[in-house]
């Protein structure tokens, strides 16, 4: 089951860790929770989903307390200029797989866990604000943070691929 399910798992830690010491921490500490737990499996739905939706909880509670000092709350929703800024897709090209993760593994733990969870794990900002015991604003402005901050990082990382293709 290990030689299976652990690139796919390891994959959705790395999403969520820090670096990849943490990613390691954290997929090993899943997997004593998987062993532990197998028999709570219902065969209701594919045992990779079910593997993966303990993982992405395990990592949401590993960090859920130390992250509370992370985000920023706000009562006010997002104005339509931070609307539409979101809303804003950039050109984008080639930048490797591996150089996106890092960015995202660079964003500050708020920013990373709310991105993870709307980005890869489709949750609402309804249910990423019950997961994570903040409003639902807070959500929404996390994520905003996180696209705007990812969006610099991979315009400076495309504006770098240009400089060095032209030299």
């Amino acid at each position: 089951m290990y030689q299976r399910f652990s690139g796919v798992l390891f994959g959705i830690c790395l999403r969520y860790a820090r670096n990849r010491a943490e990613a390691e921490d954290l997929l090993q500490e899943a997997f004593i929770k998987i062993f532990s737990r197998l028999d709570s499996f219902g065969f209701k739905g594919s045992f990779e989903g079910w593997l993966r939706r303990l993982v992405v909880n395990l990592a949401i509670n590993f960090r859920r307390d130390y992250l509370k000092q992370f985000f920023v709350s706000t009562e006010a929703g997002l104005n339509d200029a931070e609307a539409a800024e979101e809303s804003d897709s950039s050109d984008m090209t080639y930048i490797p797989w591996q150089k996106l993760l890092q960015m995202i593994q660079s964003l500050p733990d708020g920013y990373r866990m709310v991105f993870n969870m709307y980005v890869f794990e489709n949750l609402s900002h309804q249910q990423i604000a019950e997961l994570l015991e903040i409003s639902e604003n807070t959500s929404k402005t996390q994520l905003m943070k996180a696209r705007k901050r990812l969006r610099l990082m991979v315009e400076a990382e495309l504006a770098k691929n240009k400089i060095s293709v032209k030299s």
